[in-house]
């Protein structure tokens, strides 16, 4: 073993502690990984920036514009009430209705996004029809998913597998070379979930918890508003008021915390009282003329100043891998940067400091918002929070939604047909969205996920080092000594489960750069063409349902679904392996002329 292959896999082993244990964002460890790759030699300054100018990197960036666009035209808002109001009475129409529908969505969307939309529509759903949430909630992620692997466009791992491929020399995948795979196992999903639907856990129900779409055991801070009713009565009167969905958990006198105070004493002018309050109770709060919320108190008059409409509260999630993360909320600085207040926080499990502006916010923190509608489109707009309440104020777009639709149906004819080269056809589709205005240009540029951008672009280098050291042989060597002998059917399922196994502690992305060399190499080894593995191994990537972990839409239904960790394994293991047989045969009859049927010569 050379200087290089060491100097790359000791490069390899810090980039892998750093994706798995997350004490730097993945954009920020990709580019680490991409300077540590120059230093040390193993790959020269143009190799090492190469990704930032690839298909994958420049296609992801124009989905990410051309699915803000859908959004602000209000298509997917649309598609998604369509779904809810055709999924019926009975929990199996909704999952056959529900789980092809999300698949669609998914295929040319950010799946996250459409598991977002659907989360509340699924849920009101389920509480209107008596049903448990939490036997909707799993089909749909997973069909978000599989909905992933019907074109090549709708996740990054088809694309750094198509780069992959190309670089080998072999001809490289169509924007719908995998949708016969993608065909099957969105109906193997869809089967599978209706045919064991007795295995989906029934929490929640018709009175079950959905504390995460309500505000229960929100913290805010209130205000007693000088000069008013409430001012020199006593707390008791206040609870006795606001009912037993208002707990005090402090009071401040004149910036100080006081522990004598109790429900006898007597409210003054300027105290703040600390409290957890529901839903009602917050309205409550927010109505009463003699009551403010702090926050709004301190900085309403920065938000109300501009903007149309009346203000108005919303709620809004923290997203998965936010920017936002262990920043408090002083340090988000909401009135000047989104023109919002935040009034108050729900968090399902941990604590919140006593402070509201104190709170270091945690993914799936739900916050309520207080500002114009017309500003929410800014908020609504930034990757790092998800929007879960519609905006009754925002004005969307629908005028446009017939051109937003013919400009997606042209770039996907343009790219299928090869008139226009994948990457140029959605970059064009992009721009035209922006050009018509069916998205403004400001938040075109918000919706690109800048993490997920830098990241793809940061580990294409990688890639490329490992076949430059030859590290990728080398490991494909030591793999064929394992495998030697053995069908190609059963490499392709080795390769699927490799990724399937990486995939739970790593971005679908990641894990298709760090193995598809290495499926390459294989390939090559047994002289037969790269294309199927790759495409298995980026199939297990994205198609793996082991864990919540796993995929980032499973991580916003845990919560709502009150799904354990078991959940996923007891339901998501006999799928992953029907996925892996079913994806591996396919690959062998689209790409190594195996047969379709078990049974056929």
């Amino acid at each position: 073993m050379d200087f290089p292959q060491i100097a790359f896999l000791l490069i390899l082993g810090a980039a892998l502690y750093l994706f798995i244990s997350e004490r730097l964002r993945v954009d920020v460890t990709a580019m680490l990984t991409l300077l540590a790759l120059v230093l040390t030699g193993v790959l020269d300054a143009k190799q090492a920036l190469s990704g930032f100018a690839s298909e994958p990197a420049i296609i992801v960036a124009a989905v990410f514009v051309i699915s803000g666009g859908l959004a602000a035209t209000g298509i997917t808002e649309r598609l998604g009430q369509w779904i809810g109001d055709a999924s019926g009475k009975s929990e199996s129409r909704a999952i056959a209705v529900t789980m092809p529908a999300v698949a669609a969505l998914s295929s040319f969307t950010h799946h996250v996004m459409v598991t977002a939309m659907m989360l509340p529509i699924l849920t009101r759903f389920a509480k209107a029809r008596g049903l448990s949430a939490s036997r909707l909630l799993m089909p749909m992620s997973f069909a978000a998913s599989l909905g992933t692997t019907l074109t090549l466009v709708s996740a990054p791992a088809f694309l750094l597998a198509d780069n992959l491929i190309e670089r080998t020399g072999a001809p490289g995948l169509g924007i719908f070379s995998i949708t016969p795979i993608g065909l099957a196992l969105v109906a193997l999903g869809v089967v599978y979930m209706l045919a064991t639907r007795w295995l989906l856990p029934k929490r929640g129900g018709e009175h079950g918890d959905d504390g995460y779409l309500r505000l229960d055991r929100y913290r805010t801070e209130l205000l007693i508003v000088e000069g008013s009713r409430w001012s020199t009565r006593p707390l008791a009167e206040l609870q006795k008021a606001l009912g037993d969905r208002f707990v005090l958990t402090g009071w401040l006198r004149d910036g100080q915390r006081r522990q004598d105070l109790g429900p006898s004493s007597p409210l003054i002018s300027g105290d703040i009282l600390l409290v957890e309050a529901s839903a009602d109770a917050f309205a409550s709060l927010h109505d009463d003329s003699g009551l403010d919320l702090n926050a709004i108190a301190r900085f309403g008059d920065s938000v109300t100043g501009e903007g149309d409409g009346e203000p108005q509260l919303v709620q809004a999630v923290v997203a998965p891998g936010s920017e936002f993360i262990g920043r408090s909320v002083r340090e988000l600085d909401f009135a000047r940067r989104f023109h919002a207040v935040i009034a108050g926080l729900w968090r399902r499990q941990g604590a919140v400091a006593p402070r509201l502006s104190d709170a270091r916010l945690r993914e799936g923190d739900l916050l309520v918002l207080w500002g114009r509608p017309s500003r929410f489109a800014e908020l609504a707009a930034h990757h790092g929070f998800l929007m879960l309440v519609p905006f009754a104020g925002e004005a969307r777009r629908r005028i446009r939604a017939p051109l937003a639709l013919a400009i997606l149906a042209a770039t996907v004819v343009a790219a299928a047909t090869e008139w226009l080269p994948a990457s140029l056809a959605f970059l064009l589709g992009a721009v035209a969205m922006v050009a018509t205005r069916c998205v403004d240009v400001e938040q075109a540029y918000r919706e690109i996920d800048v993490r997920i951008f830098v990241m793809i672009a940061g580990v294409i280098p990688l890639g490329v080092a490992m076949e430059q050291t030859g590290t990728a042989q080398l490991l494909a060597q030591g793999l064929l000594h394992v495998v030697a002998g053995w069908s190609p059917l059963a490499i392709l399922l080795v390769m699927f489960a490799s990724a399937a196994l990486l995939t739970q502690i790593l971005s679908d992305a990641a894990t298709t750069v760090l193995l598809g060399p290495i499926a390459i190499s294989l390939a090559q080894s047994l002289g037969l063409p790269p294309t199927p593995f790759v495409v298995c191994t980026a199939l297990g990537a994205v198609a793996a349902f082991l864990t919540p972990i796993g995929h980032h839409g499973n991580l916003l239904i845990l919560g709502p679904g009150q799904y354990r960790f078991n959940d996923f394994l007891r339901i998501g293991l006999p799928l992953t392996t029907m996925v892996a047989l079913v994806s591996a045969w396919m690959a062998r009859w689209l790409w190594l002329d195996g047969p379709l049927w078990p049974l056929s010569s």
